[in-house]
């Protein structure tokens, strides 16, 4: 391993000598690009699937709190159709709080193995309470447990305390499976702007921005 306890100087150094990019890439011609963004998203989705990539669903999502400070943290995508971006989480959670208080957001994927990112913002909704429960209910069991506690992102003072209550917790599921948490909450990402990113090794790197307009959607090639 790299000694880069060098300073300041040694750290600059030793990132500026790590490769970036220095493998096979795919193209992109911005000029053969889909009328609207969900279906390229879901191409390049699909190849990072085909290739392995992993967890190629991850995401992050990014959003300000009531003092406009921002906050992120990486997601699992839900679904993408015509009408946006699903994931979800716990409205009682600081993300849920942070949409409450402003309903917009960023997500950003990237896949390194082929050197491309997509950046989607727009308002964000909250979903029928139907389509929440039945997101909830397709989740672990332990991962509905975790979520019945209600206390994510709190002060863990005790692990003990945590293992008692999601057992407590695992407990109530197993006696009532169809439990819904009606706190939990599938939302959706409705976006106004959708970016491409495709990497190349020259860093004379192709980006193309889908921006929602009256008709439709509208493409603008940007540099790089």
């Amino acid at each position: 391993m790299a000694d880069i306890r060098g300073g300041d100087a040694g750290v600059r150094q030793w990132l500026r000598g790590i490769e970036v990019f220095a493998r096979p890439l795919p193209g992109f011609a911005p000029e053969r690009a889909p009328a609207e963004p969900v279906a390229l998203f879901l191409d390049w989705l699909a190849e990072a699937v085909a290739a392995g990539v992993p967890d190629p669903h991850a995401m992050t999502l990014s959003t300000v709190d009531a003092s406009g400070d921002p906050d992120a943290r990486v997601l699992l995508l839900k679904g993408v159709d015509g009408a946006g971006w699903q994931f979800a989480g716990h409205a009682f959670s600081p993300k849920g709080g942070q949409l409450a208080c402003h309903p917009r957001a960023a997500l950003t994927f990237y896949w390194p193995e082929h050197g491309r990112q997509v950046r989607v913002r727009g308002t964000v909704t909250a979903g029928s309470a139907q389509d929440s429960a039945a997101d909830f209910l397709g989740r672990s069991a332990t991962a509905r447990a975790e979520a019945l506690l209600g206390r994510q992102s709190q002060y863990l003072t005790d692990p003990a305390e945590q293992e008692r209550a999601l057992a407590k917790s695992l407990a109530m599921i197993e006696r009532e499976p169809s439990l819904v948490d009606t706190a939990w909450t599938l939302y959706t990402l409705d976006p106004t702007e959708v970016e491409f990113w495709q990497a190349a090794e020259s860093r004379v790197h192709t980006r193309l921005r889908y921006e929602r307009c009256r008709g439709g959607w509208e493409r603008f090639p940007l540099w790089s």
